[in-house]
């Protein structure tokens, strides 16, 4: 039987996220690379050169209208404000498909303007679905545009999805977030240099992290209502990795571990541990590690993800497997780098 295949291209392919890309979609039996876009021109065994050998393309100055005229679906690998763009042009082409991994249309209006600058294209913003598979999978499939979640939210909302419903809405969550540098992108930053980096961990942003009102817009979707959010973000002296310890107070007595199992019982990317998750054992794969604690009425929510996979990347070729019709689980990665 012959396989369909859809061509698809990357916007944006010189960053971390742009190479997970192509290494998710190398091996994936229905997607064809026919595009690269970056700022510049070049080769992408130039840019990456892990890839010689394996992969030779010419990378393009990118071309919203020439990448659409190439492709089914598009994955924009871009800063804020840049991605919508170009996804406002892309989805003038009616047949083209766009997975954006950055963070213009994850959220309401309202709130992307408070964290972000003026919305440019607030038409394919209302019609834009969250790019989580475990709570949108249907929403998805249908989509012409998916918002792939941040990293952060990703690990956080995974681990408090479950338990929502159940936990004081007026104390809320508050939640201990660490990443390795990788989240920080291929920018150049004193915050990221190695000799602030290492041997070192520190928080930033506390409370006030752009991510922080992504995550409690979110968890009030899925509570129905208000919901309190505290989140502080600390990066850890790592390449890649995310760990999350979310606190919270349950409104009655239940089995978490139960309820956790329950609610992840036929989701084969998120694995429910008997014991605290660990990065080593994400890294390198699209799994969500999740692990629930509880004393009395307090409940501590443990999760670990690879923030440039499951926060990024793998998660976005999830979404592009749904919205082209295809099993969600083609070609994502399930072996983690550690031994």
């Amino acid at each position: 039987m012959r396989i369909s295949v859809k061509k698809v291209g990357i916007i944006g392919v010189s960053g971390y996220t742009g190479l997970e890309l192509i290494k998710a979609l190398l091996p994936h039996p229905s997607f064809e690379i026919s595009y690269l876009g970056a700022s510049t021109d070049g080769e992408i065994s130039e840019i990456f050169p892990q890839l010689r050998g394996v992969f030779e393309m010419h990378v393009e100055a990118a071309d919203a209208r020439v990448a659409a005229q190439r492709c089914d679906l598009i994955f924009l690998a871009l800063p804020h404000e840049k991605a919508m763009e170009f996804a406002r042009e892309i989805l003038k082409f009616k047949s083209v498909k766009v997975v954006d991994l950055s963070a213009d249309y994850r959220l309401s209006r309202e709130l992307y303007e408070k964290n972000y600058t003026t919305h440019l294209d607030p038409r394919n913003l209302a019609h834009a679905v969250y790019g989580l598979p475990e709570l949108n999978r249907e929403k998805i499939r249908a989509a012409r545009l998916t918002a792939n979640p941040g990293c952060y939210p990703t690990c956080s909302i995974l681990a408090l999805a479950p338990f929502v419903r159940l936990l004081d809405p007026g104390i809320g969550v508050f939640i201990d977030a660490k990443s390795g540098v990788s989240g920080a992108g291929k920018a150049l930053k004193t915050s990221s240099h190695f000799v602030s980096v290492n041997e070192n961990a520190n928080a930033y942003s506390p409370i006030s992290h752009r991510h922080a009102d992504e995550i409690k817009e979110q968890l009030q979707i899925l509570k129905g209502g208000e919901f309190s959010t505290l989140f502080v973000p600390n990066l850890l002296p790592i390449t890649r990795g995310m760990l999350v310890s979310a606190f919270g107070v349950l409104q009655k007595s239940v089995d978490a571990e139960a309820v956790l199992r329950e609610f992840y019982e036929n989701e084969p990317f998120v694995r429910v541990r008997n014991e605290p998750v660990s990065i080593k054992n994400v890294v390198g794969t699209h799994f969500c590690d999740i692990f629930v604690k509880t004393a009395g009425d307090k409940i501590w929510i443990n999760s670990a993800i690879d923030n440039l996979l499951r926060g990024a990347s793998s998660q976005a070729v999830a979404n592009a497997n749904l919205m082209c019709g295809f099993a969600e689980a083609t070609a994502l990665p399930r072996i983690a780098h550690g031994i």
